[in-house]
């Protein structure tokens, strides 16, 4: 293939998809490969990436811990909004593309590479996520997606090529999972396999973070959570870093079955996809930062963010996290959390996560003075809601006479 890229810069796991690219770029452009691998909590040991990569030729290997980077500026940030995509999808993957393409951008700019490439597939989100990220950044990448460009269209074929050109992938491959999964600190998702069929329910073996609901311990646990700002920043008193908080969370909210989810979605491409998502912590963190908002920010900034999110989760899901949209969002979003701070107990038992209590010292707007049922000794005078429903029902009752 004639082409004036010299150097690229690949998006790297080390699985079967990726070897394979980091050897067809090398046949097909002649090119140097660097690889890129993210550390971002999805549980998998990195300790063989680097071998793999250099058994391939490569100079240059880049592994990066980008967990609290990935938690800290993404996840946080996303969580104050109580983003949620169509009702029940807390955008696990989404959130995780533009760290990915911003780092890549960033190694290519240091090693002086011409093109990013990655592993996306031409039917799928993700290739949009990374371009849109990687050209918001960096306008003149070239970005190469082997996907939409060779006919190694099939597992059998990348097997095929893999054997060929001896590209060792046995572990990746043999006693892997029937699904394709994605990982990270906040969620890991299943596609493929039987649930490309939307009757078929998930086989119970599949779920790899949480237990059953069925099988959760019979007894409830209670939790403490401690708000600044929006942000969650110790559990029962421990004070704890972003990541630390997620993995701690992922693994209580997961003890208890909870964060399962089983969705159709409509993908940003236009076809619409069957997928099951692990998402224990995120669960929780959703819930107890909307009870802690709900005592410490006013009605109309609370219905203003809840009118906001769903376009900004779309943001998101789209692609579109380095837009000057989703920037002047978060510039909203985070000038309402400058008094949300407090603590919210919540309960975990069989898959359910409620909220059981909220405070908050310095910033609550609830004052039981005023909501008592009791005696209120004057502090509301109820003779006012009269005058207050007259002027609300003028137009209604001018409307009667229109009909």
């Amino acid at each position: 293939m004639s082409s004036d890229v010299r150097k690229v810069v690949l998006a790297y796991s080390g699985g079967l998809d990726t070897s394979v690219i980091l050897k067809w770029l090398q046949d097909e452009y002649d090119c140097e490969v660097v690889t890129f691998t993210a550390d971002i909590g999805q549980g998998e040991e990195l300790d063989e990436v680097r071998p793999k990569a250099e058994k391939l030729g490569v100079k240059e290997v880049f592994i990066d811990d980008l967990r609290e980077e990935f938690v800290r500026d993404f996840v946080y940030p996303m969580f104050r909004a109580n983003a949620i995509y169509e009702g029940e999808y807390l955008l696990g993957t989404s959130i995780a593309r533009p760290l990915i393409s911003k780092r890549l951008v960033e190694i290519a700019q240091e090693t002086g590479a011409d093109a990013i490439a990655h592993g996306a597939t031409g039917k799928g989100n993700d290739q949009v996520r990374f371009e849109l990220s990687a050209y918001a950044l960096m306008p003149g990448i070239k970005v190469i997606a082997p996907w939409r460009e060779w006919d190694l269209n099939s597992r059998e074929r990348l097997l095929a090529y893999a054997e060929a050109n001896g590209i060792d992938i046995r572990k990746k491959v043999d006693g892997g999972s029937p699904y394709s999964t994605d990982a990270n600190a906040l969620h890991i998702s299943y596609e493929g396999g039987v649930l490309e069929d939307p009757w078929t329910p998930a086989e119970d073996s599949m779920w790899e973070w949480s237990v059953s609901p069925e099988d959760a311990p019979d007894a409830p646990q209670e939790i403490d959570l401690t708000f600044e700002r929006g942000d969650i920043v110790a559990i029962d008193g421990e004070k704890l870093t972003p990541y630390q908080v997620l993995a701690r969370l992922n693994e209580l909210a997961g003890a208890h079955g909870i964060g399962r989810i089983d969705i159709v979605e409509n993908r940003y491409v236009g076809m619409k996809s069957r997928g099951c998502y692990e998402t224990p912590g995120g669960t929780v963190m959703l819930r107890a930062h909307r009870a802690i908002e709900s005592i410490t920010l006013d009605r109309e900034a609370a219905h203003l963010k809840d009118e906001l999110m769903p376009r900004y989760a779309k943001l998101i899901y789209n692609g579109y996290w380095f837009s000057p949209e989703r920037e002047m969002l978060q510039a909203a979003i985070d000038q309402s959390q400058k008094h949300v701070n407090g603590v919210v107990r919540v309960k975990l038992y069989k898959g359910s996560v409620s909220v059981v209590g909220r405070a908050s010292e310095s910033d609550s707007l609830f004052d039981e003075a005023i909501a008592t049922f009791e005696d209120d000794r004057g502090a509301y005078d109820q003779k006012d809601a009269a005058g207050f429903i007259r002027l609300n029902a003028l137009r209604l009752r001018l409307g009667h006479r229109q009909r």
